[in-house]
């Protein structure tokens, strides 16, 4: 990374403290910089403040469940273009559904590779693998 170029920021809301600990340290370790949030209402409000480059998004929220959150920004025009993946343990039709109704841009089921999440990100973000040899 030179002088100048920002890291590409991710937004990660859900309220299991270890997996957002164990997430967090794999984006870092990818090169990535990470926000967090433990329940929707906080996850809405620094989603709007920071806007990140993209949000992982678990359904099952306090205050406000991830389908409102996904729809409240996806269907803000400042906010549609903010990549939502939704993480969840909920792995249902129905839920697929709803949560590509609110405007969610990948599904992905609890629990997952990282890597796998990784390379989705990149991919969804047009990013290059991370060259191992600089980290």
């Amino acid at each position: 990374m030179t002088d100048g170029e920002t890291k590409t920021r991710i937004l990660i809301v859900d309220d299991e403290a270890d997996l957002v600990a164990v997430l967090r340290f794999g984006l870092e370790i990818e090169g990535f910089e990470v926000l967090d949030a433990g329940d929707g209402e906080d996850g809405l409000r620094l989603a709007r403040e920071q806007r990140p480059d993209l949000m992982l998004l678990d359904l099952m929220l306090p205050k406000l469940d991830g389908y409102q959150v996904c729809r409240a920004l996806k269907f803000d025009v400042r906010y549609k273009a903010m990549p939502i993946f939704i993480l969840s343990a909920r792995s249902g039709d129905q839920d697929r559904r709803l949560a590509r109704d609110m405007g969610a841009d990948a599904f992905i089921t609890k629990p997952y590779d990282l890597k796998d999440l990784v390379g989705r990100i990149r991919t969804r973000l047009r990013l290059p693998e991370r060259d191992k040899k600089a980290a």
